[in-house]
């Protein structure tokens, strides 16, 4: 079965595209923005409307498959690409995708992502932007499930040598600055993990850390009031954007020290800690993270480094989890490009004894997270991340609904 035509139509994400320099120097929030000058390059404001671009790939048997392409909310940040805006991008996958694609047959998924991931754009000499690559790339996979009148999962599954999961994979819940009431959201939803928390400054972590301890110990007596069912017991997951580095001037042991603070605070509930420490570049990340790691786990401090920032690439994933950085690897699946180096980085996570995150961003689209569960529900990570949104409801329902669908679905095939 042949491509018969590409086209493209531009979109909204579930969130924004935020500086995170210029909130990590103060800027502050005016209602649903913030007030203050951008600071990375591409940003005209310090807040701008997420956007994505639908990529349609129609068959010659005139189905039409899907797939979005979106960035990250914290764009240029980290090492990660410049701000993805629609008008500035249809214009290149025109120019680079659609020659490369129509009129060609469809044949594997990990054969024809390669393609796309690959290649290289003929007026920069550089990889396309991994927004385009992600996108794409979810839509060959639709198109080859279709072809062989499959699940995208088992199209993966059978390609990569995996198992189809036979149950929905950990939900993990992000709150944004709405910590409290979100998390009331979560709860009630049984979500298996919660609840991110947006600890992105300083003054919302406090000075010695305090105010994430204070939440700490609120969460922990919010579940027993609120619990959905008998043993609920879910995972703490709290994102730090590299503050309590900031709080603790970097030194790993005063770190240890206050994380077993945070594992008294959190009891009895298992805890994460996400992007402690922000070192500005990869390879003194790599060293902090696993430094901190190693400390943690010779103290029998039971709480969990996740690594996140400079942490970009399917070669950073494998080299993180490779070196020890972090019991858990966050796979934030729009900065890896194509989704067969999701793919990828899972299955080398779970070789190298490294707990494989599959996250995202809230600025993804339904679309992008409904491919994305399929990848999950095929390579079995420890959890996966609801998104887009910060609104909790709708990216549970998406996710949650997505994978059940896999689960019902693939029972009758």
């Amino acid at each position: 079965m042949n491509i018969t035509h590409i086209t493209c139509s531009p979109g909204r994400t579930g969130f924004f595209f935020d500086d995170q320099a210029a909130i990590k120097r103060g800027a502050k929030t005016d209602g649903n923005t913030y007030i203050g000058d951008p600071v990375t390059p591409g940003f005209t404001k310090i807040r701008m409307a997420g956007e994505s671009i639908s990529v349609m790939i129609r068959l010659e048997d005139g189905q039409v498959a899907y797939g979005d392409c979106a960035a990250v909310q914290y764009s240029g940040a980290g090492g990660r690409d410049p701000v993805f805006l629609a008008t500035d991008f249809i214009p290149i996958i025109e120019r680079e995708i659609m020659p490369l694609l129509v009129g060609k047959p469809i044949t594997s998924f990990r054969e024809m992502a390669a393609l796309v991931d690959k290649h290289i754009d003929s007026k920069t000499g550089k990889p396309l932007h991994t927004a385009i690559r992600f996108g794409v790339t979810q839509a060959l996979l639709d198109a080859v499930a279709r072809s062989r009148n499959k699940l995208m999962a088992q199209v993966v599954a059978d390609e990569y040598g995996q198992t189809l999961s036979t149950q929905i994979i950990p939900i993990f819940t992000q709150s944004g600055d709405d910590r409290y009431g979100n998390t009331d959201k979560m709860i009630i939803k049984g979500a298996d993990a919660l609840s991110h928390g947006l600890f992105n400054t300083l003054d919302k972590l406090g000075r010695q850390g305090e105010k994430l301890i204070e939440y700490l110990h609120w969460i922990v007596k919010r579940i027993d009031e609120l619990a959905p069912c008998d043993g609920y017991a879910p995972t703490l997951h709290m994102d730090v954007y590299g503050t309590i580095g900031m709080a603790f001037d970097n030194d790993i042991p005063r770190i240890a020290d206050y994380f077993a603070q945070l594992e008294a605070a959190a009891k009895p509930l298992a805890l994460r800690i996400e992007g402690p420490i922000d070192m500005g570049e990869r390879e003194a990340q790599i060293q902090a993270l696993a430094e901190l790691t190693s400390q943690l786990d010779a103290r029998e401090i039971k709480v969990e480094v996740v690594a996140d920032e400079w942490c970009n690439t399917f070669e950073d994933v494998r080299e993180f989890a490779e070196r020890k950085a972090g019991h858990q690897i966050q796979i934030k699946v729009p900065d890896l490009g194509g989704i067969n180096n999701t793919i990828e980085a899972v299955i080398t996570c779970k070789k190298l004894g490294a707990g494989a995150y599959v996250g995202g961003t809230c600025n993804e689209t339904d679309r992008s997270a409904q491919v994305t569960m399929h990848v999950a529900m095929a390579t079995s990570p420890v959890q996966v991340l609801a998104k887009p949104g910060m609104g909790v409801d709708e990216a549970f329902m998406i996710c949650y609904n997505e994978m059940q669908r896999i689960l019902a679905i693939s029972k009758l095939t």
